[in-house]
């Protein structure tokens, strides 16, 4: 099975579909943020490992822990997967924080911020050419 073929992507879509039900509905450890959010997937194309990627709502102590106990959880999790797909090899899991929503964030409050700034400076010019020269009669 190639990389971009679409049984992967179908594999990847299933596995990402049910880790996160998984890790909603199933897993009781308090270190895992209730925010967590699985990005994505990358399943091998040899079925034996997956990569996957996880976004966590909260700050960096909240996102330490979660990474620790889904790592600790990963055992359970990789059968529970087992039971709930059918494959040939249910794929070692690992889990990777993923800040590419939080960089999203960040740039786009920046973007606001330089608009805002544009925006105020060009009212600024406009009423500096309105009360240039002009005295009001005609």
């Amino acid at each position: 099975m190639r990389k971009n073929s679409i049984k992967n992507t179908r594999v990847n879509i299933e596995v990402q579909r049910a880790l996160s039900i998984l890790i909603n509905r199933e897993l009781k450890d308090p270190r895992i943020n209730p925010m967590t959010t699985i990005v994505a997937t990358e399943v091998a194309p040899d079925l034996k490992t997956a990569k996957i990627f996880i976004s966590v709502l909260g700050d960096e102590e909240s996102k330490e822990s979660t990474l620790k106990g889904l790592k600790s959880a990963a055992s359970f999790l990789r059968g529970q997967l087992a039971r709930e797909l059918n494959l040939r090899h249910t794929p070692e899991l690992t889990f990777i924080l993923d800040k590419s929503i939080e960089y999203g964030v960040n740039m786009s409050k920046l973007i606001d911020e330089v608009n805002k700034n544009n925006k105020v400076s060009e009212e600024d010019e406009t009423e500096d050419n309105f009360s240039d020269g002009y005295d009001g009669d005609i």
